[in-house]
C-alpha cells in the first residue's frame, strides 16, 4: 500500500514554495546542519522597511513545516516567515553529543544569523516553545517577543512527574516516541480535544515517516527535564504571550495560569476553547486569528524594538 504521509509531504513542500518559503541547509558549525524554511526573497512593507521576522519552532512530533503549515499560509504575505527543523527533526542533524535545549537554541541563533535575521518574534509549540524561551534568554537582542503555545519555560522534575502520572506514562519517551500504530493513535488522542476517526493504516504510515532518529530524540527528552534544585523561574526582558488549548491534557489550564503568574505583567494568556495540546493544528483558524492579533500588538505601525 502506498504511504499516504509520504505522498502528502512533497505536496506540502510544493505548497510552501508557492507561499514564498523554501528550505535552506545551513552548516551552523562543523558537523551540524540546520534546515530552515525561509522567505524566497526580501519584500518591503508599506513603511519601506523589511517585513517583521516570525520564527516558528515545532514540537516533538513532526517537523517544522508539517506542524506550522496553516500558519505559514496565513502569515507569509505580511511577515518574513522562518520555519526551522530543530536538530534530529526533518532535515537538521548534528554529530555533536549535546542534547540540551540550550544547544538547540545556540544552533538556531547561528542559523538565523546566517540568514540575516537580526530581530524576530519566536512562536514556539510545546518543546519548540521551550527552545524559544531559552533563545530569548541567550539572545535578548535577537528575540523581540515570545509566543509560547501549550508549553512552559522549563520542564522541572516535579512538573514532569506530575504530568506523566496524570497521563499514565512512566517516561516521556514512551509517550512521545510511539513504536506502534496504536501507541501513536493514543498519543494523538491525548494531544487533541477531539481526534477524528482515521483508518489504522494512516497511523502506520505516519509512524514510518515521522519518528526517525529515535535514539537521539530519546536523549533530547532525557536532557529536557531539569532538577528542581537547579531551577529558578527565568526573568525575560521580552513580552511573553501564552496561548493554550483549554482542554490541554499535557499542560492543563492551571499550569498555564501558574506560568502567567510567575511571568507577571510581562505576559498575556489566551485559552482557546475546544482545543487540546495540538491547538494550532486542531483549530487553525481560531489560532491564526489569535496569533495575528498578538503580532499586530507587537508590530504596531512603524514599531521597532
Amino acid at each position: 500500500m502506498v504511504n499516504t504521509v509520504k505522498i502528502y509531504k512533497p505536496l506540502l513542500r510544493a505548497t510552501m514554495k508557492l507561499a514564498g518559503v523554501r528550505p535552506q541547509k545551513i552548516e551552523v558549525e562543523p558537523g551540524t546542519v540546520m534546515n530552515i524554511w525561509a522567505p524566497t526573497r526580501s519584500k518591503k512593507n508599506a513603511n519601506n522597511g523589511k517585513k517583521p521576522a516570525i520564527v516558528f519552532l515545532h514540537g516533538f512530533v513532526g517537523d517544522g513545516i508539517l506542524t506550522w503549515q496553516f500558519q505559514v499560509l496565513a502569515l507569509a504575505r505580511d511577515y518574513a516567515v522562518y520555519v526551522p527543523d530543530l536538530l534530529f527533526f526533518g532535515g537538521s542533524s548534528t554529530g555533536d553529543g549535546h542534547r540540551t535545549v540550550g544547544f538547540q537554541a545556540e544552533c538556531l541563533a547561528r542559523g538565523l544569523a546566517n540568514l540575516g535575521v537580526q530581530q524576530c518574534t519566536v512562536v514556539g509549540f510545546s518543546y519548540g516553545a521551550m527552545v524559544a524561551f531559552r533563545l530569548a534568554e541567550l539572545q535578548p537582542e535577537l528575540v523581540e517577543s515570545v509566543v509560547a503555545t501549550c508549553s512552559v519555560p522549563v520542564l522541572t522534575e516535579s512538573l514532569s512527574r506530575e504530568c506523566l502520572e496524570r497521563l499514565g506514562f512512566p517516561t516521556w519517551s514512551e509517550l512521545l516516541l510511539p513504536d506502534s500504530a496504536s501507541a501513536l493513535k493514543k498519543l494523538l488522542e491525548i494531544c487533541s480535544f477531539h481526534f477524528p476517526r482515521l483508518p489504522k493504516c494512516v497511523f502506520k504510515h505516519a509512524l514510518e515517516v515521522l519518528f526517525d532518529c529515535r535514539k537521539e530524540r530519546a536523549e533530547l527528552l532525557e536532557a529536557l527535564v531539569i532538577p528542581d534544585k537547579d531551577f529558578a523561574f527565568p526573568q525575560y526582558s521580552q513580552k511573553v504571550h501564552l496561548v493554550m488549548g483549554e482542554n490541554d491534557r499535557i499542560f492543563p489550564a492551571e499550569v498555564a495560569k501558574s506560568v502567567k503568574e510567575n511571568l507577571g505583567n510581562s505576559a498575556t494568556l489566551v485559552c482557546i476553547e475546544k482545543a487540546g495540546h495540538m491547538v494550532a493544528l486542531e483549530r487553525p483558524f481560531v489560532y491564526n486569528k489569535c496569533l495575528k492579533k498578538i503580532l499586530a500588538s507587537i508590530y504596531k505601525a512603524g514599531h521597532t524594538k
